[in-house]
């Protein structure tokens, strides 16, 4: 089953764990799990329609989604999803 790590500051919307297994077969199905379980936590992660935000970023075992194929990136046992809020400032 593939491991979903959240970035501290999110940690509130699951339970207060920064990482815990979660099936699925791509990212999609292991965020729609995520999401299912913790339904709280869907205005964070995705937009009113439905995409992603622009400030997060999500990795499969250190690589970026964009570079697997997307949402649709196939996962394996163990595979580590990492959620990632992008930080900014000046």
């Amino acid at each position: 089953m593939p491991i979903v790590r959240f970035p501290a500051l999110m940690k509130f919307y699951v339970d207060n764990q920064s990482e815990f297994p979660m099936p699925g077969r791509t990212v999609a199905e292991v965020i729609q799990n995520v999401l299912a379980q913790y339904p709280t936590l869907k205005p964070h992660l995705f937009d009113a329609d439905g995409n992603l935000r622009r400030h997060f970023n999500i990795f499969v075992n250190g690589t970026h989604i964009r570079e697997l194929g997307g949402m649709n990136a196939a996962l394996a046992e163990g595979d580590k999803v990492i959620l990632m809020a992008s930080a900014a400032g000046g």
